[in-house]
């Protein structure tokens, strides 16, 4: 996050002064509050600054890098996740791959009825299979996958900094984001997203606009 020189000069004043009302920064700059509440807006939105009722900002102690850990921290899996692209476990591996090309994607997640998810397969699984000499019209993916309960998932409210330390941690593509089905005797999981590297890009760019 790049901040102006005014805005530099606004948390310098609030480490020095704070608390501090917003006229009185004003005041300090020789400028009208009307005139400091963008700046004051963005400092406060970006959890540089703090500011409480009647009392007036005061300095949050946070450099900008810590911020930007601290939203990512904050953010949920649920917030960025994509539509989960996923095929039974009786599709061939055929059209496991014309699938995955269309729909532009490095792994399928392999469902069944219910959308519940049995296992996932990737863009290697199936160019190893293909190159092995297999009838891939015949072979379903289901024997090829990667089946639960060794398939790694990430949750809803799980953070998008801990799903990202799965993908790194793995050296997978994605992650299915699941939601547990209450009841079930097996611990099974309905597929209700997808967690990418494509996600956590956008996530990076999207927070790096809005700086």
């Amino acid at each position: 996050m790049e901040l102006s020189k005014r805005q530099e000069t606004i948390i310098e004043i609030v480490k020095k002064h704070g608390p501090i009302t917003g006229e009185q920064i004003a005041e300090k700059l020789n400028l009208t509050r009307a005139t400091l509440r963008p700046d004051l807006s963005i400092l406060t939105m970006a959890g540089l600054l703090e500011a409480r009722p009647r009392v007036g900002y005061f300095y949050s102690g946070k450099a900008t890098d810590r911020v930007l850990a601290d939203k990512i921290t904050r953010i949920k899996v649920g917030d960025v996740k994509s539509v989960p692209i996923v095929v039974p476990e009786d599709c061939s591996v055929y059209d496991a791959v014309v699938t995955m090309f269309i729909e532009d994607v490095g792994t399928l997640y392999v469902v069944r009825q219910g959308g519940l998810l049995e296992g996932v397969v990737s863009r290697k699984d199936l160019l190893k299979t293909t190159l092995g000499g297999h009838d891939i019209h015949k072979l379903p993916v289901g024997v090829i996958m990667t089946r639960m309960p060794n398939v790694h998932m990430t949750f809803e409210n799980d953070s998008v900094w801990l799903a990202a330390h799965k993908l790194l941690t793995h050296e997978v593509d994605s992650l299915p984001v699941v939601r547990a089905v209450p009841g079930s005797k097996h611990k099974d999981y309905e597929v209700i997203g997808r967690f990418s590297k494509t996600n956590v890009t956008r996530l990076f760019v999207e927070l790096g606009e809005g700086a």
